[in-house]
């Protein structure tokens, strides 16, 4: 088992856990880019959006409950915060295996306009 966060998910390395269940890990990104940086892995593999399978799309939707669950823990839930899954190299997908960054504790600028 190669992949970080498969090793992280087994309690192989250690991390700033902040929540977990059966299916998820949620722990504090090692270099955060907003005062809350929380990353959420499924513990199954998946390497990205690409790789997932019609059986996965449950998963990812307990995924966003899941992440819900992680921001009300963090205190971000009320005012507002981010999900973003980077697909890919061109996309900024660094690890492979799918995951979410949740950020928040300050406002976002709109990057889309």
């Amino acid at each position: 088992m190669s992949c970080i966060f498969c090793r992280i998910a087994a309690g192989e390395i250690p991390s700033d856990m902040v929540y977990q269940d059966d299916e998820f890990i949620a722990f504090n990104d090692i270099h955060p880019q907003t005062p809350v940086h929380i990353l959420i892995i499924p513990r199954k593999h998946i390497v990205s959006v690409a790789e997932l399978a019609d059986e996965d799309v449950p998963l990812m939707g307990r995924m966003m409950a899941f992440a819900k669950r992680v921001a009300e823990e963090a205190g971000v839930a009320e005012k507002g915060y981010r999900l973003v899954i980077n697909m890919g190299p061109d996309g900024g997908q660094i690890i492979m295996h799918i995951h979410m960054h949740l950020l928040g504790g300050r406002k976002m600028a709109d990057r889309m306009r």
